[in-house]
C-alpha cells in the first residue's frame, strides 16, 4: 500500500476527539448519495415517460410517409411492392388523409379522417391494440356487406374515445361524416357539403388525449367514395425495423422510387414535440446537479476542517521528506473515497427506487389528467454513467483547494509552538 493512500485512510478514521470531522465525512456521503439517488430517479422517470411518449406516437403513425410531388397517388399496389422491395422497410400500406366535419345527433366536432386498408393497415400501425373488443377487420366486414339498395347498413367507422364522448356517439350508433372540400358546387359559385352516413363500430384508447380526440378511421373504400378520389390515395405509410434510421431508409425509397415522390418521417412530425423532451431533460439534469454541489461544499468543509486538525502531522511528514505533490494527493484522496462511496451508495439506491417504482407501482397518477396511471421507469446505462461521472468529477474538483493550502503548509510556522 503506498503511504499517501495508507495516511488518508487513517485520517477517515475517527479518534475520539475528531469525531465532528468524522460526523462532517459522513454527512458529506450522504448528500453525495441522496444526489445520485435524485439525478437517478428523476432522469429514468423522465426518460420512462419519454419513452413511453414515442411508444405512443409510433403506435398512431406510421414510420415514415411516402407521397406523390403531383398530389394523389395512382397504381399504389405496384408503388408499394417497390416500397417493400427496400431494404429495412417491414410493411407498407396505402391511405387517405382529410379534414371533416362529424355529426351524431345535435352533436358536431372537426376530426381528422382517415382512410386505411384493414388488411394492410394492421402491419404498419397499432391502432388494433388500442382497441377492444373487435380488430380493423371490422370496417372490411362493414364495407363489404353493402348493397345497393337502399336499405344498405352504412360503411363503419372507428372513432377515438374522447372524440366520442364529445359526439355522444356509442358504438352501433350512426353518425353523418361531412366533406366541405369534395362538395358539388352551386350556380352561383359556392359549394355544397357532401355528407355521408357511417356507422360506429368501434372505439380506440391511444393514451394520448390529441389523437383520441382528432382521429377517425373508415375504410379506404369509403373514403374514395366521399372525397371522390376514385381509385387514388393519398400516400403510403411506411414501418421499418429501425425507427432511428428513417432519414437513411428515406432516402433509399425515394433513389428507389425515383423523382416524383417525397417523404416524411415520425421525427420529422414530431420534431417541436421531442426536442420540448429532450431540453426538459437537460435542463432537469442541470438542476440536479446543484444537490451534488451542495455535497460538494461540504467535501470542501470537511477536508478544510481536516487539513487544520492536521497540522502537526503535515509538518511532520514534511519534515521527513514527504513532498508538496504527495500531501496534495493525501488529502484528494480522502476527498475521492467520500466521493466514490456516496456515489457508489446513490447508485445502489437509486435502483432499488426505480426498481420498486417500476415492480410495485405504488406512486399513482390521475390517469384523466396525465393518460398514465403509474410512473413509468426506464434506467438507462448511459445516463447512470454520465450520473456516476458527474457526481465523481464534481467530488474531484471539490478536493482541489484543500489539498492545495495542505501542501503548500511550512513545517517550521506549523511546529514553531509545539
Amino acid at each position: 500500500m503506498r503511504f499517501e493512500f495508507f495516511v488518508c485512510l487513517r485520517y477517515l478514521r475517527a479518534k475520539q476527539r475528531q469525531v465532528f470531522i468524522s460526523i462532517n465525512a459522513l454527512i458529506s456521503i450522504a448528500g453525495v448519495m441522496l444526489g445520485v439517488m435524485a439525478m437517478m430517479v428523476v432522469l429514468a422517470v423522465m426518460t420512462g415517460f419519454s419513452a413511453d411518449i414515442k411508444s405512443k406516437i409510433l403506435g398512431m403513425n406510421a414510420h415514415i410517409r411516402v407521397m406523390s410531388r403531383m398530389g394523389k397517388l395512382k397504381s399504389y399496389n405496384e408503388v408499394i411492392k417497390e416500397i417493400e422491395a427496400v431494404e429495412g422497410v417491414e410493411a407498407a400500406a396505402p391511405f387517405i388523409h382529410s379534414q371533416v366535419m362529424l355529426r351524431c345527433g345535435p352533436s358536431v366536432s372537426g376530426a381528422i379522417l382517415k382512410g386505411i386498408d384493414p388488411s394492410r393497415a394492421g402491419r404498419v400501425l397499432d391502432l388494433e391494440k388500442c382497441m377492444k373488443g373487435t380488430d380493423l377487420q371490422a370496417l372490411a366486414q362493414e364495407n363489404s356487406s353493402r348493397t345497393v339498395t337502399e336499405t344498405a347498413p352504412p360503411p363503419g367507422i372507428i372513432l377515438g374515445k374522447e372524440l366520442a364522448r364529445l359526439l355522444t356517439a356509442n358504438p352501433g350508433d350512426e353518425l353523418y361524416v361531412i366533406s366541405p372540400l369534395s362538395g358539388s358546387l352551386t350556380p352561383i359559385g359556392g359549394r355544397v357539403p357532401r355528407m355521408k352516413k357511417f356507422s360506429v363500430v368501434a372505439l380506440f384508447d391511444s393514451g394520448m388525449y390529441d389523437y383520441d380526440t382528432t382521429f377517425s378511421y373508415v375504410s379506404i373504400e369509403s373514403a374514395q367514395q366521399l372525397l371522390k378520389l376514385r381509385d387514388t390515395v393519398h400516400g403510403i405509410e411506411v414501418r421499418v425495423d429501425d425507427v432511428y434510421s428513417v432519414k437513411r431508409i428515406s432516402d433509399a425509397i425515394l433513389e428507389h422510387l425515383g423523382p416524383g415522390y417525397w417523404t416524411q418521417d415520425w421525427m420529422q412530425m414530431n420534431r417541436n414535440f421531442l426536442s420540448a423532451l429532450k431540453l426538459e431533460k437537460v435542463v432537469m439534469f442541470i438542476i440536479l446537479v446543484m444537490i451534488i454541489l451542495v455535497a460538494a461544499f461540504n467535501i470542501i468543509s470537511t477536508l478544510i476542517m481536516m487539513v487544520m486538525d492536521k497540522t502537526k502531522e503535515i509538518a511532520i511528514l514534511k519534515s521527513m521528506g514527504a513532498k508538496a505533490k504527495s500531501i496534495m494527493r493525501i488529502f484528494v484522496m480522502d476527498g475521492l473515497i467520500i466521493g466514490v462511496v456516496g456515489t457508489i451508495l446513490g447508485l445502489m439506491g437509486g435502483g432499488l427506487l426505480c426498481y420498486l417504482l417500476k415492480r410495485y407501482e405504488f406512486v399513482k397518477l390521475p390517469s384523466d389528467v396525465y393518460y398514465i396511471s403509474t410512473l413509468p421507469v426506464k434506467v438507462q446505462v448511459l445516463d447512470v454513467t454520465i450520473i456516476a461521472l458527474s457526481a465523481l468529477a464534481i467530488s474531484f474538483l471539490a478536493t482541489l483547494y484543500p489539498s492545495y493550502q495542505a501542501s503548500r503548509l511550512e513545517p517550521a510556522a506549523a511546529i514553531r509552538y509545539e
